[in-house]
C-alpha cells in the first residue's frame, strides 16, 4: 500500500492497471485486481476526466428549456453555457464558455484543473461585465443547477432554461464553438502546462472573437455581428440624422433578421 500511495502521489493521473504495471517493473508479482482493491481502502482514485462532463445532481431543481420556437433576433436575447476539456502535458484542465447566441461572441470564458462551480462562476462574472442577457441556457450539469449560479442568474434577472436529458443538440452553437477551438488549437498544438494552455486560449478567444470570420455570419466576425446590432439601434435613437443614415440603419436590421 506504501509503494502505491508512492507511485499515486507522483503519478495521480494512473488508474490501477498502470500502477500495477509500475509495480511489476519494480519486481512486485501482484495482480490488478490486488491493487484495485487496495487502492479502495486507501480510497484512490485516478484525476482523469470522464467521458461526460454533465452531471446531474438529484437533487438540485432542473430548470425548463425555453429555447423551442424561439426566433433569436439579437444579441443578448439568449447565451449558451457549457464545459469541456482539454489535455495537457501536467494533466486534464476544464475549459467553460459562455456565448451569445446571436453573434457567436464568446462572452465570458474560466480555464480551471477542477470540474467545479467556482469556474463557472468565474466565467459568468466575466461575460456580466459586458453585458446581461434575459436567458442563458445550459445543460443539467450540477455546476448550473447550484444554488450559487441559479440564485446569482435570478439576482440578474436572467431566465434559466436547461437542456433536455441527453439532448446535446440544444446546446448546439457552443458545441460548434467546442470543436472549432479543437481543431484549430488544441490538436494542433501540445500544451506543456496549464498556463501555457490558458494562454493560448485567451489568444484564440481574441482571434475567434475579433479576427475569426464565420460562414453562418456572411463572413463576419462575432464582434462585428454583435456591435453592427447595438450600433444601428442607437443610430435609430438620434432624431435629426440624415435619410440615408436611417436607410443604413435599416438595412443593417433587415440583414440581422435574414441572419437568425
Amino acid at each position: 500500500m506504501n509503494e502505491i500511495r508512492e507511485i499515486y502521489t507522483e503519478k495521480p493521473f494512473y488508474g490501477y492497471r498502470k500502477i500495477r504495471a509500475d509495480l511489476v517493473r519494480k519486481g512486485r508479482a501482484v495482480n490488478r485486481k490486488k491493487v484495485q482493491r487496495l487502492m479502495q481502502a486507501m480510497e484512490l482514485k485516478s484525476v482523469c476526466p470522464k467521458k461526460n462532463t454533465t452531471v446531474r445532481n438529484k437533487a438540485h431543481a432542473v430548470y425548463p428549456y425555453l429555447l423551442k420556437n424561439l426566433d433569436i433576433v439579437y444579441p443578448n436575447q439568449v447565451w449558451q453555457v457549457d464545459i469541456t476539456y482539454i489535455k495537457t502535458k501536467a494533466g486534464f484542465i476544464y475549459l467553460v464558455c459562455l456565448i451569445d447566441i446571436y453573434s457567436r461572441k464568446i462572452m465570458g470564458w474560466n480555464v480551471s484543473t477542477f470540474l467545479d462551480t467556482s469556474s463557472c462562476m468565474s466565467a459568468l462574472e466575466m461575460a456580466l461585465i459586458e453585458a446581461v442577457p434575459e436567458i442563458i441556457n445550459s445543460d443539467q450539469g450540477c455546476q448550473f443547477t447550484s444554488d450559487i449560479w441559479c440564485k446569482k442568474l435570478a439576482a440578474s434577472g436572467i431566465k434559466i432554461s436547461m437542456d433536455g436529458k441527453g439532448r446535446w443538440a440544444d446546446n448546439v452553437y457552443i458545441e460548434r464553438l467546442w470543436r472549432s477551438i479543437k481543431y484549430e488549437l488544441v490538436y494542433l498544438y501540445r500544451f506543456e502546462t496549464v498556463n501555457d494552455a490558458r494562454n493560448a486560449i485567451a489568444n484564440y478567444i481574441e482571434f475567434y472573437n475579433t479576427d475569426r470570420p464565420h460562414q453562418s455570419l456572411r463572413y463576419k466576425t462575432p464582434n462585428e455581428i454583435y456591435r453592427e446590432f447595438e450600433n444601428a439601434k442607437n443610430l435609430e435613437k438620434q432624431p435629426d440624422l440624415p435619410t440615408s443614415l436611417f436607410r443604413e440603419v435599416q438595412l443593417c436590421q433587415i440583414s440581422s433578421e435574414k441572419l437568425s
